[in-house]
C-alpha cells in the first residue's frame, strides 16, 4: 500500500468541494488517484462509494475522501464494505476523533453542509492525526469484521 497515495471521490453534489481539496492533497506532495465524477450532471454517488471502497481495499490508496451533496448518503454506501471506516466529519475535532479513535480510512464531507475553509481544515486534521490504537484497537477490530 501506498502511505502517499489519497484517492478523492464525489457526486455531482461534491465536486467543487473535491477539486478544491485536491489541490490541497497535491500541494502536500500527496499522490492523488481521482475517482470522479468530473461533472456537473447528476451521478449515483453509491458508484464513488464502492469504487472508493475498492480502491483502498486493494491497497492503491491508503487512505480516501468521499464528498456528496451532505456526505450521508455516500458515507453509507462506503460503510457497506467491512474494510471501509468511512466518517463523515463536520468539523475539525470530528475528523481528529475519527483518526484517533476509529481509524478511519475515509474521510466524508458535505459539499452543500461544509464550508471550503472547514472542509480544508477537516482534510489537514484527518491526514495529520494518527490512530491511537489501545483500547481503540479491539473496537476497530470488530467493524472490521463482516456481522
Amino acid at each position: 500500500m501506498s502511505d502517499d497515495t489519497i484517492a478523492i471521490a464525489c457526486d455531482h453534489g461534491g465536486l467543487d468541494l473535491k477539486e478544491l481539496l485536491k489541490n490541497d492533497l497535491e500541494a502536500r506532495g500527496l499522490s492523488v488517484l481521482d475517482l470522479g465524477t468530473n461533472g456537473t450532471e447528476s451521478v449515483d454517488y453509491p458508484d464513488f462509494a464502492n469504487a472508493m471502497a475498492e480502491t483502498v481495499k486493494s491497497g492503491k490508496a491508503a487512505r480516501g475522501v468521499l464528498i456528496c451533496g451532505t456526505g450521508i448518503g455516500i458515507s453509507i454506501a462506503a460503510n457497506r464494505h467491512p474494510e471501509i471506516r468511512a466518517a463523515l466529519v463536520h468539523d475539525a475535532f470530528t475528523a481528529r476523533m475519527s483518526r484517533e479513535h476509529n481509524d478511519a480510512n475515509v474521510l466524508v464531507l458535505g459539499g452543500r453542509t461544509t464550508g471550503p475553509g472547514v472542509a480544508q481544515d477537516c482534510l489537514a486534521t484527518f491526514l495529520d492525526t494518527r490512530f491511537e490504537g489501545g483500547r481503540h484497537a479491539r473496537r476497530v477490530e470488530k467493524m472490521s469484521r463482516p456481522v
